[in-house]
């Protein structure tokens, strides 16, 4: 039976630590922390080892979940590859495009599973998305909410790499140009941001993220010749709105204009995109498949983040 464990039990490692323990057909064998007080604790409540040591973690599983801050990716990621673990990697997979390209070399070279944890790939609403949306025009996205824990990255890597991946897919074209702004707030990195990306066959793209902001918003919208589409992150809805049809009334004293538009409500089947992507991982190992992206695609998804990034911090270096 494989056995999974989980390296990180902060935030969003017990979000991991909880939801692989209720999937079925692998054994979870295993956490580490170097929080020992709290990996024991969360040992004991699931039922799975504890370890602060990193290589002896390592020596009880057959691929490991890497939850730690991202600074440490590159180093817990390539030191399980090296010796033999599948590895499912939160995003963003490093903080620099060499490192990231070495981590996918090494995968390759090893013939190892290695899953970067782009969450919403998994989110049911975003997947029947790819399907509705054909030829858009403009992609406008927006992901806001409060003061975040994570700290070591801004919030371009933090939550608009999530949008960032997502109007990749939709555009179904190379970049053609990036412009970015971006402020501290609290943190040594920007968090708040904007960006506009324009892709070679036409596509433009506005995407906003703040950690910042007090209420939680996450949505997304296409225009495309026939169609609105807004997609709710939260609710997993896709609202679709047809081009309207322009009736004219004439009356005795006026001339009446009237407007109407058909709406449309895509429901999907709403299920835990995390427990989602940690199956899809499971399945990879067990049955030799290729994970739902490319290397290439989860690569060039940090390369356009780079990109943003890199406009934001040379505006502050001109103030």
């Amino acid at each position: 039976m494989l056995k999974i464990g989980i390296v990180g039990t902060g935030h969003m490692g017990k979000y991991h630590i909880n939801t692989l323990s209720m999937i079925s057909g692998i054994q979870f064998s295993s956490i580490c922390d170097i929080n020992e007080s709290e990996v024991k604790a969360l040992g004991q409540k699931y039922g799975v080892k504890a370890y602060t040591d990193y290589e002896s973690f390592l020596n009880t599983v057959d691929a490991v979940i890497i939850a730690v801050p991202t600074y440490l990716h590159y180093k817990y990621a390539s030191t399980a590859l090296l010796k033999g673990k599948h590895v499912l990697v939160e995003k963003p997979i490093t903080k620099t495009l060499y490192f990231a390209e070495k981590l996918f070399n090494i995968a390759v070279q090893k013939k190892l599973v290695l899953q970067v944890g782009h969450v919403e790939r998994f989110n049911a609403a975003v997947q029947e998305l790819t399907k509705i949306v054909q030829k858009p025009y403009l992609i406008q996205a927006q992901r806001m909410g409060p003061q975040s824990r994570i700290r070591d990255v801004g919030v371009v890597l933090d939550l608009m790499i999530h949008d960032v991946d997502i109007v990749l897919s939709l555009a179904r074209s190379p970049v053609a140009y990036v412009e970015a702004y971006g402020e501290r707030i609290y943190s040594n990195f920007e968090d708040v941001a904007s960006a506009l990306i324009s892709f070679e066959n036409g596509v433009v793209a506005s995407i906003t993220a703040s950690r910042v902001t007090q209420a939680k918003m996450r949505h997304l919208a296409v225009s495309q010749a026939d169609a609105y589409i807004f997609l709710n992150y939260d609710t997993q809805e896709i609202t679709i709105t047809r081009q309207p049809q322009a009736q004219y009334e004439v009356g005795r004293e006026e001339l009446k204009y009237r407007q109407e538009s058909l709406v449309e409500r895509v429901f999907v089947h709403r299920d835990n995109a995390l427990k989602l992507e940690q199956q899809h991982f499971i399945d990879c190992i067990l049955h030799n498949r290729t994970p739902i992206k490319t290397p290439e695609e989860d690569l060039a998804a940090l390369d356009v983040t780079k990109q943003i990034t890199d406009k934001i911090y040379r505006v502050w270096r001109s103030r």
